[in-house]
């Protein structure tokens, strides 16, 4: 069995060092692919080849918009014009890591049922983990940046929260400052034949699914184009495509843990050691986000957990 990680960064090039480190443990020769925005910081391409590690080069992009699902797109792109062959795709960002031995995880994957892990839930639904008012402020307006908001200093920006009150006056435009964002009322994508799902982006999955992603994606670009321009197109777009496919048993658990009980602008909290005993708890595969800067403690702990699973099964 061959795992593909594609792992998703941006800054702190120590943190992203120690998260390939502890996934090479494996007991197969896996393949990992470093996706990084070089905007905050750079990564030695030789350095990780030597490591053979693939480094693709992506623009980054905002907030809220495609570049997260376009970045996870090039990596499909890069596996299939390399011809490369892998059982399971696993995508991460550069702010987690495991909780779990990765020999168990994978051993785990060997053996599983299923097709793949992810999160998901009907948006346009009483089920939905969103409010019926934020999926459809997500998903039913066509958005553009504000790029004026990037300019503006905190304080300004806290002065001008109260203008979101118009987003409850008329149906017809949104403001979105979290995401820097004007959306306006558009012709829905959706019907009962093709449901808008939603759910974390992180995701384990199985190579059919994969291929069945990129066919889909190949076929019917119209679904793209309408993605590109919504917000948070990564927190739908692959749920919605294979969901409705209706061809692959999927575990509406994506083995991930995160905190968004004290979410703010919609990120999860910064887990610290004082979080250890949930997660460990959690019997997710990894866990996020972390942040070596704020507290690197808990990932030390981990990795003493880990080591002690590992030498107590050999």
């Amino acid at each position: 069995m061959k795992i593909c990680y594609l792992i998703q960064t941006h800054q702190n090039i120590e943190q992203i060092y120690r998260l390939v480190d502890r996934i090479k443990q494996s007991y197969w020769e896996n393949i990992i692919i470093i996706s990084h925005d070089f905007t905050n910081c750079s990564l030695d391409e030789i350095d990780l080849r030597k490591r053979g590690i693939q480094l693709l080069k992506n623009h980054g992009g905002r907030r809220g918009d495609f570049f997260v699902i376009q970045s996870y797109l090039n990596g499909i792109k890069w596996l299939i014009d390399n011809q490369i062959e892998y059982d399971w795709l696993v995508y991460l960002s550069g702010q987690d890591y495991p909780t779990k031995p990765i020999s168990e995880i994978e051993t785990f994957l060997s053996q599983t049922h299923y097709d793949g892990f992810m999160e998901y839930f009907k948006v346009f639904s009483p089920e939905s983990q969103w409010s019926m008012r934020e999926g459809k402020n997500r998903y039913l307006f066509k958005y553009k940046n504000i790029h004026i908001l990037k300019k503006f200093p905190n304080w300004l920006k806290k002065l001008i929260i109260p203008i979101k009150i118009v987003n409850y006056l008329q149906p017809l435009f949104r403001v979105n400052l979290a995401y820097e964002m004007l959306g306006i009322r558009r012709k829905s994508l959706f019907n009962g034949d093709f449901i808008c799902y939603g759910g974390s982006s992180f995701t384990t999955l199985t190579g059919k699914c994969i291929e069945y992603l990129d066919d889909f994606c190949q076929n019917h670009p119209e679904i793209i184009e309408y993605y590109k321009e919504v917000c948070n197109s990564d927190e739908s777009f692959i749920q919605t495509i294979l969901l409705n496919s209706k061809r692959f048993n999927l575990c509406n658990d994506n083995k991930r843990y995160f905190d968004f009980s004290q979410t703010k602008n919609g990120r999860p909290k910064i887990l610290t050691i004082n979080d250890y005993d949930a997660i460990v708890q959690s019997n997710a595969h990894f866990a996020r986000k972390f942040d070596i800067r704020e507290d690197g403690k808990i990932l030390d702990i981990l990795d003493r957990e880990i080591n002690q699973v590992v030498r107590n099964h050999s």
